[in-house]
């Protein structure tokens, strides 16, 4: 302490001095330090460079959002929400269907289906889950002549809900696409709603009415039907083909929300860098699909090796490096449309032709066979064709090319309200023969494990002449143009 006086006299005083008080001059130079302090942060964004205030991954998120709205978003232009006149038309289908298949009716409780028919999910029926007493659907037939003395019919659906009697309100301002008021048959909770159902005039003379039950149906339900007096039947044929076959606004829906998937992804792409993690491409390929108002469900992005797991399965820490191959399969939301769209590919900061150092030869020739598969595919997606012959077709290709045994999945699946729906494509599915209006994704793929893996995934419609369209902005050209 006595050093110290010697060398700093005049600070040790100070020192000792701000110890029996603090002096104004002090106080006062303090705030004043604190506001200069404040307002040059506050001015800094402003008199930095706009590339130094944010960091890597907000650069990375702007640049992805600006080339894709760079596309003006054009792809949105095919779609619209489906107006009420696409809900009667799906509905008279289904009619058409059921008597064609010889059924009574069908019945449906809230979930995929009855939002198909009635735009009603599960959660805007029962928020909270979903619960032990009935609300169903059940559109039955309606035959009636063109003209007096015609033998020319025409079939409408007919709709009526079955809903607990406190429920009948809520159930009316549900505001579901009909064109009148909804016709509802009420139970008490102490009595037994499936018989309610039964002894209701609906059925006029008969006495055992055949259903059809949705796939989607509770057991509990579904067993108690079949107990009180009426006849039941899994979904199946002409009936599942309704629901198969899209509408034209269902089309242009899929079109729009697959091609902007794709296009997310392109867009994302030329602003990848080194050292960007899995993570980090997710949340940016999932903020950027949002700019155009895509609601993004699912992510799988894989670098490298970790690519060779066709659905992930990893952390998503790991950072993109020159060599690595990025596999992305992802999926959103339009309209309650889904998308499903996998591209494989190099970064930009990958050099085409790669560099001599970069032995990349077996990736390249993997990437080659996978497409010409997939081409082999859509070739076979025609009219009458069976799954399993676009199955085979694609995979012929890849086992050509000495991969069969690392092409470890089916070929793809239908999609719409639901990513994944029936029909799906594989080489056992020898009883579902394609019709028009079918849509498919066509997704052939190789994993060689501990190196990489390669997939593409586009989403195709069947027509009636030719092989299908692509519905989700064209297919990949090489691994450096997905």
């Amino acid at each position: 302490m006595m050093k110290s006086q010697r060398l700093y006299p005049e600070f040790h005083g100070h020192c000792l001095s701000s110890q029996r008080r603090v002096s104004t001059r002090s106080v006062a130079g303090l705030a004043v330090g604190l506001l200069l302090l404040a307002w040059h942060f506050s001015i800094l964004p402003r008199c930095l460079p706009e590339a130094h205030v944010l960091s890597r991954k907000s650069r990375f998120q702007k640049c992805s959002i600006e080339n894709y709205l760079a596309t003006n978003l054009t792809f949105l232009q095919t779609a619209e929400r489906p107006p009420l006149e696409e809900y009667i038309l799906r509905r008279d289908n289904l009619a058409k269907a059921l008597v064609a298949d010889s059924v009574d009716a069908f019945v449906v409780e809230p979930g995929y289906t009855f939002s198909y028919y009635a735009n009603i999910t599960q959660p805007e029926w029962e928020v909270w889950e979903p619960e032990e007493r009935p609300f169903l659907m059940i559109i039955r037939p309606n035959e009636t002549p063109d003209d007096p003395g015609s033998d020319s019919i025409s079939i409408t659906a007919n709709t009526t809900f079955l809903v607990p009697h406190f429920e009948e309100e809520r159930a009316r301002l549900l505001d579901m696409p009909f064109p009148e008021d909804i016709f509802t048959i009420t139970y008490e909770d102490h009595w037994d709603p499936y018989i309610t159902l039964w002894e209701s005039p609906i059925w006029g003379d008969t006495l055992s009415p055949l259903l059809m039950i949705d796939e989607e149906m509770r057991d509990f339900i579904s067993r108690g039907l079949a107990s009180r007096g009426f006849s039941t039947i899994g979904l199946r044929d002409e009936v599942e083909a309704v629901r198969q076959i899209k509408t034209a606004r269902e089309i242009d829906i899929l079109r729009a929300v697959n091609t902007g998937t794709v296009e997310a992804i392109r867009a994302m792409r030329k602003c990848l860098y080194p050292g960007v993690t899995e993570n980090e491409v997710a949340s940016v390929l999932d903020n950027t699909m949002r700019a155009a108002g895509l609601d993004p469900f699912f992510d799988i992005v894989e670098f490298g090796r970790q690519a060779a797991l066709p659905h992930g399965g990893h952390n998503g820490t790991a950072e993109l490096r020159e060599g690595d191959f990025v596999l992305i399969d992802v999926g959103a939301h339009l309209y309650g449309y889904s998308s499903d769209v996998s591209r494989t590919f190099f970064p930009p900061f990958f050099p085409e032709p790669p560099l001599e150092q970069f032995n990349v030869s077996q990736q390249l020739h993997v990437w080659k066979a996978v497409l010409d598969a997939q081409t082999a595919a859509v070739q076979a997606m025609v009219p009458n064709n069976t799954a399993a012959d676009v199955d085979l077709a694609a995979r012929h290709i890849i086992e050509t090319a000495g991969y069969g045994e690392q092409f470890t999945h089916r070929l793809g699946h239908s999609l719409g309200i639901k990513a994944h729906e029936s029909p799906y494509l594989n080489q056992g599915n020898v009883w579902t023969r394609l019709r028009p209006g079918m849509v498919f994704t066509a997704e052939p793929g190789v994993y060689v494990t501990n190196e990489f893996g390669v997939r593409h995934e586009d989403v195709l419609v069947v027509r009636e002449d030719g092989e299908a369209e692509n519905i989700s902005g064209g297919f990949a050209v090489s691994a450096w143009e997905p």
